[in-house]
């Protein structure tokens, strides 16, 4: 009877196994762009300042920061989002002017930074652009690194060998 049970035991761990080989393997080949790669960094150089497609953008870059295939690489990503140019204007807090489906949008954003800045990724805003756009620095939010010169930071992550990726 021991018998029994230990035979279909071995056997359906057996089939676990393959089932989950078999998995990363459907993940794995889906990018091929990921073989051979054991780490990833990625800077994004955030300037899409239109509430609609900012919300879009920033809420795919933190899904790409979650992505599954990312995940099974044996380093945990590494990520920044440096916010420069007119797109310093979407993190205040102060919503005057703005429409009630961007406002919305704006709503979301604050969300995803807060999702964001949860699970570790770099957030950093350049006070140049803050400055220039006379956005008050104390209705960013709280979780966004304040920096000099957001292309300083962009180029010293690039340097560091973090991909940029565009977002305007």
């Amino acid at each position: 009877m021991k018998e029994k049970f230990w035979a279909k035991g071995l056997a359906l761990g057996c089939i676990f196994i393959l089932s989950m080989v078999l998995v990363a393997t459907a993940f794995a080949g889906e990018y091929d762009s990921l073989q051979g790669v054991d780490s990833i960094k990625a800077v994004f150089d955030f300037r899409d300042g239109v509430p609609a497609s900012a919300n879009v953008h920033l809420k795919l870059a933190h899904m790409t920061f979650q992505d599954k295939n990312l995940r099974q690489i044996s380093d945990p990503p590494k990520f920044a989002v440096v916010f420069m140019g007119s797109a310093v204007k979407l993190l205040s807090s102060n919503r005057d002017g703005y429409s009630a489906e961007d406002k919305k949008a704006l709503d979301e954003m604050t969300e995803t930074i807060k999702a964001m800045a949860k699970d570790r990724i770099q957030l950093e805003v350049c006070m140049f652009a803050v400055n220039f756009f006379k956005v008050d620095p104390a209705t960013l939010p709280p979780e966004i690194k304040q920096v000099g010169n957001g292309w300083v930071s962009s180029i010293a992550y690039q340097a560091q060998g973090y991909g940029l990726v565009p977002v305007f």
